[in-house]
């Protein structure tokens, strides 16, 4: 049997380090540097899979150009997949992603944040490498005791309510599926949003992006928050509405931000612009803030989580082309019908 062979876009060097030591030669794999486009799908020409991340464009003309160029498995190395058009793919090609890769590295990333905008230690970092050691400004303020709002209280925002608990904090959670057994046993409550807003010194954002949580923090969720609350995202950039995040940073209402994600991230995050303009004005006026700490999408960014992540999608491209029952297959069914009903081969159709 000819060797399978996989289109890889918008890789990095720790992509290729991990998916050849993965791969073990299994497949013949091809790293592209650029992103999955309409302007680059072209390049799928011969491959019977493109391998695409979070910040690719996977739409109806990329759809089109993939079955085109015979390709006949979208392989997502990331979990989220809202920058695929499921309904168009569904009946056209199978996509397959990466569940649940380190749910901990995201989690404790999100702690990171936590910790260095409290305790300003990126401030104090950056002082005593130029010999200052004056600690004026860099008060901060006791975890133990605060109240914690997790939005989303799956895989990752469990792990984040343990380590919170850890802390000594309170947690109040919000999520359309609750586990009270689960709840009870770890010591936090479940709770409408208005309270998660206006109990929390801390908010940190676990969910999906769907159209109901798009922009959830915005003018009016904000003005129910507390003065000086710490807002944390490491999940979607488009949970917030970054314009009311910057009026809500200026009025004092918003106290710090740790963003691991932006909503127009596509045109900057994982490249180098240090030799150039940010012409995005939103994110540079985001960027002169000194409460806020932004990192460019590594939450997920640890040598466990990669190896999953090459580990899972590649043995997804193998069941698939074995007729297996495809356990990370997404499609539009899989988001409107749960479970999804899959065909006698174990596919969603």
């Amino acid at each position: 049997m000819e060797q399978l062979k996989i289109a890889f876009f918008d890789s990095k060097e720790y992509d290729r380090v991990s998916f050849n030591r993965e791969n073990k030669n299994r497949y013949k794999i091809k790293f592209f540097e650029t992103k999955l486009t309409e302007d680059s799908v072209a390049l799928t020409k011969g491959y019977d899979v493109a391998c695409a991340f979070v910040n690719d464009t996977v739409n109806k003309e990329v759809i089109d150009g993939l079955v085109a160029n015979g390709v006949k498995l979208i392989a997502m190395r990331c979990a989220g997949y809202n920058n695929v058009d499921l309904s168009y793919a569904f009946n056209k090609i199978h996509v397959v992603r990466v569940p649940a890769y380190s749910p901990y590295a995201v989690a404790e990333h999100g702690i990171a944040l936590i910790m260095a905008l409290n305790r300003k230690t990126h401030k104090a970092y950056n002082r005593t490498r130029d010999s200052n050691f004056n600690i004026n400004g860099l008060v901060g303020f006791d975890l133990h005791g605060k109240t914690a709002g997790i939005i989303g209280a799956g895989k990752i925002g469990r792990i984040m309510i343990g380590l919170l608990k850890g802390f000594g904090m309170k947690v109040l959670a919000y999520d359309s599926w609750q586990d009270q057994e689960y709840a009870e046993k770890t010591g936090f409550e479940y709770v409408d949003l208005d309270r998660i807003y206006r109990e929390s010194d801390i908010i940190s954002l676990h969910c999906p992006l769907t159209k109901e949580s798009k922009h959830m923090i915005n003018n009016k969720t904000i003005g129910l928050m507390k003065n000086n609350v710490m807002i944390i995202n490491t999940s979607r950039g488009h949970l917030i509405n970054t314009t009311a995040l910057i009026e809500g940073l200026k009025t004092g209402k918003v106290g710090y931000a740790g963003l691991d994600v932006y909503e127009e991230e596509s045109n900057y995050f994982f490249e180098d612009f240090s030799t150039s303009m940010i012409m995005d004005d939103v994110l540079a006026r985001l960027l002169t803030f000194n409460n806020v700490l932004v990192t460019s999408h590594q939450a997920f960014l640890t040598a466990e989580a990669l190896n999953n992540i090459s580990a899972t999608t590649l043995d997804s491209v193998e069941t698939f082309f074995k007729n297996a029952e495809l356990k990370n297959e997404i499609c539009y069914q899989c988001t409107t019908e749960k479970p999804c009903p899959k065909d006698k081969t174990g596919k969603c159709f």
